[in-house]
């Protein structure tokens, strides 16, 4: 088998891995929000402030997860550009 196949393939499957650990990570991510959500509306207790910090924290947490996807996917595409070029220029 080709050397430049073997490592398109071992990239997608990485890129795959990577992809399906993301997606169940934001999933727990969104169950937690839901659930602290819950316990936040019905804490009569916790003032304003208090809400208004748990919110930015989410919003933080969200554009943390954001930055790391669109970082990783711009590394995939960077590395598979590199072996679809690889490829050419050995032909």
């Amino acid at each position: 088998m080709d050397q430049n196949m073997l490592m398109k393939q071992f990239i997608e499957f990485q890129k795959t891995t990577v992809d399906n650990s993301f997606n169940a990570m934001k999933m727990i991510q969104e169950q937690t929000e839901k659930i602290a959500r819950s316990f936040i509306d019905q804490a009569s207790w916790l003032p304003e402030d208090g809400r208004k910090v748990v919110d930015q924290w989410v919003n933080a947490y969200k554009k943390g997860q954001e930055d790391y996807k669109k970082v990783v996917d711009d590394n995939f595409k960077k590395v598979e550009d590199y072996f679809s070029s690889f490829g050419k220029e050995k032909k």
